[in-house]
Formats: structure tokens, sequence, C-alpha cells
């Protein structure tokens, strides 16, 4: 199969990926409406490069990596699990505490370079994003596929990703959308970090038995 037919067949696969609800999506959601759209661009930036990483050791052989050596694999969940669970909890104490104080400072992006650092974590702590790329990406990639369309496609896995969130945060980072989050800001953190913490101790559940 050609380079157009595999990408295109690869197309609607990541197309439903991206835009499922994960973490990534929360983190983007409530960085934009907590902190404004320059910081909720810069959060879809830092997925976008996390995807790129991963897109890029998946196409480097990180599926053959993973199964030779599971340590590393159960080591990179488990570090991940770590960073959704200290995420989620610090959502759910700025719930409790209504908003403010240190933990609402902890749990929300302030400004682009904060924004940056936790869409870019949140990605990486993902290993969800790890065994996508090495299980559909790195399979369906042909061995004899050209270097400028690999980089290509770890170009487009960076852009595609960073685009719909930006899309994302630029309709939550609207006056009457942030309006409503804050508003509502106490409950939805509660429900984020419920989420947040639930995905990293199911994971690191999953890993323990």
């Amino acid at each position: 199969m050609d380079a157009p037919h595999w990408l295109l067949a690869l197309l609607p696969v990541w197309v439903l990926a991206l835009t499922a609800p994960g973490p990534d999506t929360l983190m983007v959601v409530r960085t934009a409406a907590t902190a404004g759209r320059r910081a909720g661009y810069a959060c879809a930036a830092g997925i976008g490069l996390g995807n790129a990483i991963w897109a890029g050791a998946a196409l480097a052989g990180l599926a053959v990596l993973f199964a030779e050596a599971a340590w590393l694999y159960r080591l990179v969940v488990l570090l991940g699990a770590s960073y959704l669970s200290v995420v989620g909890a610090r959502l759910l104490l700025a719930a409790w505490r209504g908003g403010s104080g240190p933990a609402a400072e902890a749990a929300g992006a302030t400004g682009v370079a904060g924004g940056f650092r936790r869409g870019l974590a949140t990605n990486l702590a993902n290993p969800k994003a790890a065994m996508f790329f090495a299980s559909v990406l790195a399979v369906a990639a042909p061995p004899d596929a050209p270097a400028a369309v690999l980089a290509a496609l770890v170009a487009g896995a960076a852009v595609t990703s960073a685009g719909w969130f930006a899309l994302v945060a630029g309709v939550l980072a609207a006056p009457p959308m942030m309006a409503s989050y804050r508003r509502a800001g106490r409950a939805l953190d509660g429900v984020a970090g419920a989420l947040f913490l639930g995905l990293g101790t199911a994971l690191a559940w999953r890993e323990a038995r």
C-alpha cells in the first residue's frame, strides 16, 4: 500500500482518537476557561508536542521496546498515573476550597508557560497516547516508508492535535463561556478532579495487579 492510501486509512482512526474526550480535553477546557485564550492555545501547543514525541517514538520502535522491556512500560504507566492522580487531587482540593487559595493556583494553568507545561505533561502522562501510536501508527506505516513521509506524519500528529485543541480553547475562552465556567467552576473542578484521579488510580491499580 503506497503512502497516500495508508495515510487515508489512518485518518478516520486518528480523528476519532483525537476528538474523543480524555485528560487532554479536560486540561484544555479548564486552562482556557480559567486562564484565557492565550493560555489555552499554549496548552494545545503542549499537547501537540506531546503527540509528536509519542508518534516519533512509536515510529522509532516504541512497541518493540515495550514488548522487550515490560518493566519500562509499567514505569511509564505508573509515572503517568501518579501525575494524573496529583492533578486530580489538586482539582478536588480546589473545588472543596471554593476555587481559592494555593490549591486553585496549583491546579490551574497560570499564563502561557504554565498552560504549555500542563498540556505537555498531561499528554505525556497518558499511556493510552503511547499505546495508540505504538499499536496503530507504527503498525500501519510500511517498513519501507520514506523518511520524509514519516517526518510528515509526526508533524501532522502535532499540527492536527494542536489545531483541534486550539479550537476547543478558542471556544471555551469566549467571554460567555468563561463566565459560565466561573459560575459553575467549583462543581466542574470537582468533576474534572474526580476524572483525573479516577483515571490515575485505575491505571495504577491495573499495573499493580
